[in-house]
């Protein structure tokens, strides 16, 4: 046996039946390393149009005189958007490829940041968000796909790099909005509308990688051959029914508490710390904190999951610092404030983990595309209720005991979720399908 066969017996299973991706001939040589970048830009975009937002919510309200009901239905968008617009992204890729869409969805990130400072109203404020939101959520699904595509053999580390770079736009708008808003003159439409400069960056450099893809795939296609031959190298619409899959609902369920953690820490630990006795401003520090550790493990944990047969040690491992975090809050929370931040940032790493086993549970990219879709869109679904059932428990026991005894529960069904995710198999294998 060869070393080149024996390589191949002992990848996983999702990487041994991987489809390859087209051909290096048909693509030009800079494709490659343009998309690389191509794809750090795009994740830097997922999360500054939410988080800008909330760094200066308050001064948003007032400007457009919202309404408690409104502010708080716009808390709730992202995730209803993220959910909704999500599940339309295999068709269109089927129709216009993944590499189009990606590029569209850029497009559509930025004008809407473009569009929402300059609205007189909330409803007008909300359609703008919507649309960056719609665009985000298109990306959310398909750059999995672009990396089982374009990187079959570096699924960890790709997906490790765009992980990466999604915590670090997070993080940036989160702590660089205020600051930068002042310097330019206090107004919250200016601090909101420079972080469509970064989207039209990525909108500039998407446009001739989804040219160069779409030449790619025709010149794929006429090597193939006429006819059905190059339809069917070609498509990705012949993916398996993921619903019929539980790996496929045992990651969207994973995805959805995970998620559920992540918007409940981020809407209410300031909260918590500042009811224990710590100051507001130390309290929002330490925010922070939990948001940057998932700079460098956003790049770790999928690396690591990548070499891994079954990524169920990892989810077991993030899970128990969950847990100690949150025990830690209930039993000490100015005490260990730091440890518990540091602590909570770690277990919310799931989400690198979860972008991850999408890509290594799938043999193709049709079968990436439709468990990304399905795993996101139902898990965000999921999440939803999350943070709104925290806040009414919160306000009707008159403090965090049973919020956080809840949160630290979620934890045990998100370990037992990621487990059975992280076994070894694929959906086509579950859904009887032929390689």
């Amino acid at each position: 046996m060869s070393d080149e066969e024996t390589k191949t017996l002992t990848r996983p299973a999702a990487d041994r039946a991987t489809v390859p991706a087209p051909p290096a001939a048909a693509q030009p040589a800079w494709l490659g390393p343009v998309l690389i970048v191509g794809i750090v830009l795009a994740a830097l975009n997922l999360r500054p149009a939410i988080t800008s937002l909330g760094a200066l919510f308050e001064e948003t309200r007032t400007g457009l005189g919202m309404s408690g009901a409104v502010a708080g239905l716009i808390t709730s968008v992202p995730a209803l958007c993220f959910a909704v617009f999500g599940v339309t992204a295999p068709r269109l890729s089927r129709r216009f490829g993944p590499v189009a869409v990606v590029c569209a969805g850029m497009a559509a990130v930025a004008a809407g940041l473009l569009i929402r400072p300059f609205t007189d109203g909330a409803a007008g404020f909300l359609a703008a968000s919507a649309l960056s939101l719609a665009g985000i959520a298109l990306t959310n699904v398909l750059l999995p796909v672009i990396v089982k595509r374009y990187f079959p053999d570096r699924v960890g580390t790709m997906t490790g790099l765009y992980s990466m770079a999604l915590a670090a736009g997070t993080s940036l708008a989160a702590a660089a909005t205020v600051p930068l808003t002042d310097a330019l003159g206090g107004s919250w439409r200016t601090g909101l509308l420079m972080w469509a400069a970064l989207a039209l960056i990525a909108v500039l450099l998407w446009l001739p990688i989804s040219r160069a893809a779409r030449r790619a795939d025709r010149a794929q296609a006429a090597a193939v051959g006429s006819g059905a031959g190059a339809g069917a190298a070609v498509r990705t619409d012949a993916g398996p029914r993921v619903a019929r899959s539980r790996t496929a609902w045992a990651l969207a369920c994973y995805f959805g508490l995970q998620a559920t953690g992540a918007y409940i820490t981020m809407g209410w630990l300031p909260q918590i710390f500042r009811d224990a006795g710590v100051s507001a401003s130390t309290a929002g520090v330490l925010l922070a904190v939990t948001m940057v550790m998932g700079v460098p493990l956003a790049f770790v944990i999928p690396g690591l999951a990548g070499r891994m047969r079954n990524q169920g040690a990892i989810a077991v491992a993030l899970g128990v610092f969950g847990l100690t975090g949150y025990l830690g809050l209930y039993f000490a929370p100015a005490a260990g404030a730091w440890a518990w931040a540091l602590l909570l940032g770690v277990s919310n790493c799931a989400f690198p983990l979860v972008i991850t086993m999408i890509g290594l549970r799938a043999k193709s990219p049709a079968g990436v595309v439709r468990l990304s879709a399905f795993a996101q869109s139902t898990g965000y679904l999921i999440s939803i209720p999350g943070p709104l059932v925290i806040g009414t428990l919160y306000q009707h026991s008159g403090g965090w005991d049973l919020p956080l005894a809840l949160m630290a529960g979620l934890l045990v069904p998100q370990i037992a979720l990621g487990v059975l995710a992280g076994r070894d198999r694929t959906i086509e294998d579950e859904c009887g399908m032929r390689d």
